[in-house]
């Protein structure tokens, strides 16, 4: 590996079109099929985290496969438990709706993996988190963007489960207590495609025209 030289026509704009509908089609995916993920294609997808920025190099991303039948059924009841206080918390049209949104794949996604981040790591040395802390997590969300876009080029699905009591999966899978809990994430092969958010058509909310910047 070295160094190159600036090269603007790296990418064809075909590919560009590409990236952009990979991006377009990214989704978060919560219905899906029971089928069994290749191996060989979850270890493609997991490389991307190996590729992933960190602050100060530090790739705090530690990652657990969530597969004996009591850690789901924790995870699952988890996610019950929370659900439950969520729709409680609502009222009008939305607590209306609520209960007809589907927020979880754990009923049937074959690959499931809670990401944590690792705020104690000795790795980078604190490099670019003395001041902002939370760029050890804010790296973790980077890398998870990355590999969400790889297991969509591969065909999978991928939905980030965020009903969650952080604290209390951290404790029943026993991760240190230096771990925090970034994602939950649900990975397999999608019942339904589709290039828009789902919770469009639920009628929940609708994406922003256009991106709004703002001058100072």
């Amino acid at each position: 590996m070295g160094l190159h030289a600036p090269c603007p026509d790296r990418f064809a704009p075909a590919f560009r079109d590409q990236l952009a509908e990979l991006m377009r089609w990214r989704r978060d995916v919560r219905h899906f099929r029971t089928d069994p993920v290749d191996e060989a294609v979850l270890t493609r997808c997991l490389d991307a985290f190996r590729m992933a920025p960190s602050v100060g190099l530090s790739e705090p991303w530690r990652i657990v496969r969530v597969e004996s039948d009591a850690a789901r059924a924790a995870a699952r009841a988890n996610f019950e438990t929370a659900n439950a206080a969520a729709l409680a918390g609502y009222d009008g049209e939305k607590a209306a709706l609520y209960p007809r949104l589907k927020l979880s794949g754990m009923d049937r996604a074959p690959v499931q993996l809670a990401v944590f981040c690792d705020e104690a790591t000795a790795q980078g040395a604190g490099l670019g988190a003395a001041t902002m802390p939370e760029m050890r997590r804010y790296s973790v969300v980077s890398a998870i963007a990355m590999f969400w876009l790889a297991v969509r080029a591969e065909g999978l699905g991928l939905g980030w489960v965020s009903v969650l009591d952080p604290d209390r999966l951290a404790r029943d899978l026993d991760v240190p207590g230096d771990w925090a809990l970034v994602a939950y994430l649900c990975i397999g092969w999608p019942e339904v495609e589709r290039d828009h958010p789902e919770l469009e058509d639920a009628g929940w909310e609708r994406r922003a025209p256009q991106l709004h910047i703002e001058e100072r």
